[in-house]
């Protein structure tokens, strides 16, 4: 049977709407990768040429401040010439209830890749140690056709709708689609590639597009929840309608715990880069409050805080994400930043948050309009 693959894309998805459902956080107390393989190359909203040349129509009207290319010198800056690098033998595979090869996402993947002729792989697979893979940017294409265009025949499009299906909650795919919708005119328009060969070593589908990137690995990229960095967001300047302004919402119920101290520690002016989203490990600096400073009632607006970050994806992704920061020392080695230069609404809902430690990077900046970032992962020691 043939299914219509944007049979549902449609769906209007109330922003605000409560998504809480149950999800294991429980959080104790308590292979090197510093070659290419390990570094994620970052790319702001506007790139000049394919790939990630997407010259669309955009919904707001403010002018975003990191939405201008990056020079080579910019990005060593910003990274400091660091890696992202994940401790194979920090986290197991048996230790760490992670997507698999056989999990549904990457099993659809799989069937994928075989129904590609020689001439698509051409255009749509790479070796999975590809630089392609290793970048990440609010506005890209990662290869040039597009979901609907003939490049793909009618059943591919099914299995890769059935892939972003497998990768997202039922709530997520929903906002997903809706995202993709608004922003640029639907699943149709993104972009997909497909790294190393299923049951060969390393295989990851990866999706990319206008405020979209997902991954789905199946633990190739062992100890890096989600398989590496991904980014979400939505181009309404309006913060109440943003498909993500629950999230927000969750983050000001911590801001509104804060004694007067708190809020202060808490507070702080002009946001990081955009493009600030690597792992800094156990002797990084983080912004913001100390989470392990917090009572325990606030502690659990925060637990409840990342709860709601990590609601729109599976939970195969969402235990591996909770595992590595457990890994990492668990809750208590975060902090948490609210961005006070960034309030659309003059409503002190801080629409700038940013959680933070030695294995966890969750930055949700909804001013001009969203462009969120998750990267959790392991250093090596």
């Amino acid at each position: 049977m043939c299914l219509e693959p944007y049979s549902n894309h449609s769906r209007t998805v109330d922003a605000t709407r409560d998504v809480s459902p149950p999800i294991p956080l429980l959080l104790p107390a308590g292979n090197d990768t510093g070659s290419l393989s390990g570094v994620y190359i970052f790319q702001s909203e506007h790139p000049t040429q394919f790939p990630g040349d997407l010259t669309m129509a955009h919904e707001h009207t403010h002018n975003c401040s990191d939405c201008s290319e990056l020079s080579r010198r910019d990005f060593v800056r910003t990274i400091g010439g660091a890696a992202l690098a994940v401790g194979a033998g920090s986290l197991t595979s048996s230790a760490v209830a992670a997507p698999t090869a056989k999990s549904a996402a990457e099993t659809t993947a799989a069937k994928l890749y075989g129904s590609l002729s020689d001439a698509q792989k051409k255009m749509v697979a790479f070796g999975f140690d590809h630089p392609l893979r290793k970048k990440i940017s609010a506005n890209w294409a990662i290869t040039k056709p597009t979901i609907g265009d003939d490049f793909f025949t009618a059943e591919q499009r099914v299995l890769i709708d059935k892939v972003v299906r497998g990768m997202m909650s039922e709530d997520g795919y929903d906002r997903v689609m809706q995202q993709m919708e608004d922003d640029n005119g639907g699943f149709k328009e993104y972009h997909i590639a497909l790294f190393g060969q299923p049951g060969k070593g390393g295989f990851e589908f990866e999706l990319t597009g206008r405020h979209l990137t997902l991954r789905a690995d199946g633990n190739s990229v062992e100890g890096a929840a989600f398989g590496g960095p991904i980014v979400y967001g939505h181009g309404l300047s309006n913060p109440k309608k943003q498909l993500y302004y629950y999230q927000t919402q969750a983050a000001d119920k911590v801001f509104k715990s804060l004694d007067a101290k708190q809020a202060k520690a808490a507070s702080v002016g002009k946001e990081p880069k955009e493009t600030a989203v690597l792992l800094k490990g156990k002797k990084g600096s983080f912004q913001g409050i100390k989470v392990s400073e917090l009572s325990k009632d606030q502690q659990q607006l925060v637990l409840a805080t990342i709860k709601t970050v990590l609601n729109p994806y599976r939970k195969e992704d969402i235990q591996e994400a909770m595992k590595v920061l457990e890994a990492g020392g668990g809750l208590k080695t975060l902090n948490m930043a609210f961005y006070t230069a960034a309030d659309l609404d003059n409503d002190k809902v801080w629409d700038v948050w940013r959680l933070e430690g030695p294995t966890w990077v969750s930055y949700f900046r909804g001013a001009p309009h969203v462009h969120a970032y998750i990267n959790v992962g392991l250093k090596n020691v």
